[in-house]
C-alpha cells in the first residue's frame, strides 16, 4: 500500500506539471486586457504601461509563465489584480465555505443513498421501487438553481424557518448559525447527488444480486441483512464510490451556480467574480487549487478501493 502511494505521488509530478501549463495559458487565452479593467477607460498611457511592467505583462508569454512557475515553486502565489492581496490568502479565506458544502453535501447524499439504493433493489418492480425511480428522476432532471429557488421559496418565504442567503462565519455567529446559512444550499447540492447515485446504486445491487455468491449465502441460511449489507453492498459500493468521488470534484469546480443562488462568498463566486475582472493571477490560483484537489480525491479513492473490496490489488 505504501509503495502504491509513493508511486502515484510520483506520477502527480508529471500530471501537476501540465496542469500548471495548461491552466496558465488556458487563463491567459481568456479575451480582455486585465490593466484595462483595473484602470478603467480614463487611465493614462504612463499609469498603463507602469501596471504592465510592476505586474510582467510586458514580457512575452513563456517569458511570464516561468517567472510565475518559480514564485509558485516558493509557495507564492500572486497578487490578486482586483483584490490587490495575496492570491493565497484569498483562496484560503474562501475555500472552507466550499470545501463546507462540498463535505456536507457529500456526507448527506450518502446517508441518503445507502438505504434508498439498498431498498430499491430490494423491493425490484414493486410500487416502493417505482416512487423511488420516479423522485429520483425528477431530481435528476431539475437544475440545482432552480431547485435551491425552490427550496428558498418554501422555507425562507412560505415557512420563515431558515435563511434565504448569505453566510455567517463560525467566528461571528457561533455553530448553528453558521449552519443554518448552510443548509438550504447543502440540501440542493445533495439532492441531485443522492438521486444519481441512489439509481446508480439500484442498479449495481440488481446485478450484484444475481450473482452465483450470493444465492450460495442465501441456501447456506445467511440472514438476508447480512446477504445485503456484506455481500452484496460491499461489491456493488465500488462504481457508487467512484461516482461520488467525481462528485466531490464536480461540486467543488462547479459550486458557482448554488452560490450565486444563495449569495454565498465561496470558490465558485469568486471563480466567476475573477473571470469577470479578468484577474489571471487569482483564476490561475483558483484553477490549480481545485485541480490539484482532484488529483488528491482521486488517490484518495484508488485507496479506499482496496479496502473496501481487499480482492483489488495495488501494484
Amino acid at each position: 500500500m505504501a509503495r502504491y502511494i509513493i508511486k502515484r505521488l510520483m506520477l502527480m509530478i508529471p500530471v501537476v506539471l501540465i496542469l500548471l501549463i495548461v491552466v496558465f495559458f488556458i487563463v491567459h487565452l481568456i479575451p480582455g486586457d486585465p490593466i484595462a479593467v483595473m484602470l478603467g477607460r480614463s487611465a493614462s498611457p504612463e499609469s498603463y504601461k507602469a501596471l504592465q511592467i510592476k505586474y510582467g505583462f510586458d514580457k512575452p508569454l513563456i517569458e511570464q509563465f516561468f517567472g510565475w512557475l518559480g514564485k509558485l515553486l516558493s509557495g507564492d502565489l500572486g497578487e490578486s489584480l482586483s483584490m490587490r492581496r495575496p492570491v493565497a490568502e484569498v483562496i484560503l479565506q474562501r475555500l472552507p465555505r466550499s470545501g463546507a458544502i462540498c463535505i456536507l453535501s457529500m456526507l448527506l447524499s450518502t446517508i441518503i443513498t445507502l438505504p434508498i439504493g439498498i431498498l430499491s433493489a430490494k423491493k425490484h418492480n414493486s410500487l416502493t421501487d417505482f416512487n423511488i425511480t420516479t423522485i429520483t428522476l425528477i431530481l435528476v432532471s431539475l437544475p440545482s438553481f432552480w431547485l435551491g429557488i425552490i427550496l428558498m421559496i418554501a422555507f425562507s418565504v412560505w415557512i420563515p424557518i431558515l435563511p434565504s442567503m448569505g453566510f455567517v462565519s463560525l467566528a461571528k455567529g457561533g455553530l448553528w448559525a453558521s449552519l443554518r446559512t448552510l443548509i438550504l444550499p447543502v440540501v440542493t447540492v445533495a439532492a441531485g447527488n443522492a438521486a444519481s447515485t441512489t439509481r446508480l446504486l439500484r442498479t449495481s445491487m440488481l446485478e450484484v444480486l444475481g450473482e452465483d455468491y450470493i444465492m450460495l449465502a442465501r441456501i447456506k441460511g445467511a440472514p438476508e441483512r447480512r446477504v445485503m449489507l456484506v455481500h452484496a453492498l460491499r461489491n456493488a459500493s465500488i462504481p457508487v464510490f467512484t461516482t461520488l468521488s467525481m462528485q466531490a470534484a464536480y461540486i467543488l469546480g462547479g459550486s458557482v451556480v448554488v452560490e450565486k443562488v444563495f449569495a454565498i462568498p465561496g470558490l465558485g463566486q469568486l471563480i466567476l467574480n475573477a473571470i469577470e475582472k479578468r484577474d489571471y493571477p487569482l483564476i490561475q490560483g483558483c484553477v490549480l487549487t481545485i485541480a490539484l484537489i482532484v488529483v488528491i480525491i482521486n488517490l484518495i479513492t484508488d485507496v479506499a478501493y482496496a479496502l473496501i473490496d481487499p480482492r483489488i490489488r495495488l501494484d
